[in-house]
């Protein structure tokens, strides 16, 4: 969706639009263009970054740059003006004058609202990923804490950590009880912490325990150690000053695709009932056939791996057992049947985890689901994957194997009722025809949700999975 304003017959606002997903929020990762820079209808402008993927936003309209309103690095509401352009410049109308561009902010420091900001409450439709409320919008304090005691507090921090000397400290008006719990209210009386002096970064205000150690531990290093009276004191050279917490700790901030991971990964591990029950399987038939499957001129230019066998077992087990393919509507409690697979594929990528998934997977021949694999993976890997490519799953697989893992128990995607998680294939000793000889063995999990899955049900899918890569011919003769 485009996004845009007029200030005036020559001057247009450019907003950041909502993609197309209900998202609320981007980072604006890189500027493309500069002040002066002349820009057409489609180019380019900006790449942002949202919960799941890196979108590059086109301008709408023709004219010279005028001004951009945030820098790279921050984090922007959907709906904020981003960038004016001058669409007749040489005109007589009066420019606008330009807003001081938004720096990034800190994370632990309260993010300034927006003089007039749109209203929120849009509905997230990434599947399962809720969006709540941002973590810099802090409730307001008993007693209305002006912004002087803020900076006031600041500053006292900012000594604390040895980050520099504090500025003249004013007068503040009373800020009220700082926010903290109990224990961290006796952590902080046992370490002579005034909390009052102790900048949050909790969600909503609340002080951490690691904000109390934080501002403690500058001052045990800045105390003077006891000399022993029996020992004689002697000059020693100026030391360098002890190190602050940031060479002991780094704080990222949480957003982008790690706060969408979060939250989808708490939403699902406490709403969704799981079960995880585990197969261990022999699967050297299977990898002959792949050896044979990469020789095949049908599976020229695609990519041939366990994956794609494993890929084509689960949807035949779907197929035979269709009820595990559904998913739990609280609202209307419901239980919605898909006739449809939307086959979810995690992928490890530089941003974090996504799951981008291939639609309607169940109708595809085997070298078209090799071409699917294949384009998924590559678009992850560039950072590419759409929000609408990561939509609508059904079932997900996660192949844990290619970190030479043996197996794990895998957290659900939010919305879906399965995940598969494929371990390392090893060479093990194995009774293969009553003698025991070296074959090809991995193990496999399936997590389902007990609300919509029954054990019986959810062994049968485990089941049939192994027993395909056990006899790939079963591929022919089940499908």
């Amino acid at each position: 969706m485009t996004t845009m304003t007029q200030t005036s017959a020559r001057f247009r606002e450019f907003k950041m639009p909502d993609v197309g997903e209900g998202l609320t929020e981007a980072e604006i990762l890189k500027w493309f263009v500069q002040p002066g820079d002349t820009v057409t209808d489609g180019q380019v402008v900006c790449e942002v970054e949202t919960a799941k993927a890196a979108v590059e936003l086109p301008i709408p309209f023709d004219g010279v740059v005028h001004e951009l309103r945030f820098s790279e690095g921050t984090t922007v509401d959907v709906g904020q003006v981003i960038i004016t352009v001058d669409v007749a410049p040489g005109s007589e109308d009066e420019a606008p004058v330009p807003a001081p561009v938004q720096e990034p902010v800190e994370a632990a420091a309260p993010a300034p609202a927006p003089a007039a900001e749109e209203p929120k409450g849009r509905t997230p439709v990434l599947v399962g990923y809720g969006v709540a409320e941002s973590s810099t919008k802090r409730r307001p304090r008993k007693g209305g804490a002006a912004p002087e005691a803020a900076a006031v507090a600041a500053a006292v921090q900012a000594e604390l950590n040895g980050h520099g000397a504090a500025a003249p400290v004013v007068e503040a008006p009373p800020a009220g009880r700082p926010l903290a719990k109990p224990p961290v209210r006796k952590l902080a009386k046992d370490l002579g912490i005034d909390l009052a002096t102790v900048v949050p970064t909790g969600k909503d205000g609340i002080i951490t325990r690691e904000d109390v150690h934080a501002a403690a531990a500058p001052a045990e290093a800045a105390a003077p150690a006891p000399v022993p009276a029996a020992e004689p004191v002697t000059a020693e050279p100026s030391a360098a000053p002890a190190p602050s917490t940031s060479a002991r700790e780094t704080r990222i901030p949480v957003k982008g695709v790690r706060k969408a991971i979060a939250q989808a990964m708490v939403g699902s591990a406490f709403t969704a009932p799981h079960v995880t029950e585990f197969v261990t399987v022999d699967v050297t038939r299977t990898m002959k056939l792949v050896a044979e499957l990469k020789e095949d001129k049908e599976m020229t230019g695609v990519r041939v791996n366990p994956l794609l066998i494993i890929a084509k077992a689960l949807l035949v087990a779907i197929k035979r057992n269709p009820e595990v393919n559904a998913a739990w509507d609280e609202a209307n409690q419901e239980i919605v049947q898909k006739h449809y697979v939307n086959l979810g594929i995690a992928a490890a990528t530089p941003r974090g985890l996504i799951v981008p998934n291939i639609k309607d997977a169940q109708d595809k021949t085997l070298p078209q689901l090799a071409a699917a694999l294949g384009e998924l993976v590559s678009t992850a890997r560039d950072g590419k994957t759409s929000p609408a490519a990561m939509a609508g799953g059904t079932v997900t697989i996660t192949n844990v194997g290619v970190f030479g893992v043996d197996t794990g128990t895998p957290i659900l995607n939010p919305g879906e009722s399965a995940i598969l998680a494929v371990g390392a294939i090893k060479l093990q000793p194995w009774v293969h025809k009553g003698k025991v000889k070296p074959r090809q063995v991995t193990t496999l999990a399936l997590s389902f949700d007990h609300r919509l899955v029954d054990g019986e049900l959810g062994s049968k899918v485990l089941a049939d999975v192994a027993a395909i890569l056990e006899q790939p011919k079963r591929l022919i003769t089940w499908a």
